[in-house]
C-alpha cells in the first residue's frame, strides 16, 4: 500500500467451526487478508482465489477450508 491508506472496496469474512477467523479486503486490483489471531496484514495478491488460498495456508495444518462471506 502507498503512504496513504487505500479505500477498501469489498470485504469477505472467513469463518470456521468456531466463528470468524479472518478477513479479506479488496482495494483496487489487490487483495489482502488479516487473520484475527495475529492481526498482521498479508497482501498484494492479484485475485480473490489466491488470497483465499493464502489465508487457508496460514491456518493450522489440517484446518478445513473456511467459509467466505462477502460483507
Amino acid at each position: 500500500m502507498s503512504e496513504r491508506a487505500q479505500a477498501i472496496d469489498q470485504t469477505w469474512v472467513a469463518s470456521g467451526p468456531a466463528g470468524a477467523i479472518g478477513v479479506i479486503h479488496r482495494s483496487g486490483n489487490e487483495y489482502d487478508f488479516r487473520l484475527l489471531a495475529d492481526g498482521v496484514s498479508h497482501g498484494g495478491y492479484p485475485s480473490l482465489d489466491i488470497a483465499k488460498s493464502a489465508l487457508h495456508a496460514h491456518l493450522a495444518p489440517g484446518s478445513d477450508w473456511p467459509d467466505f462471506t462477502e460483507h
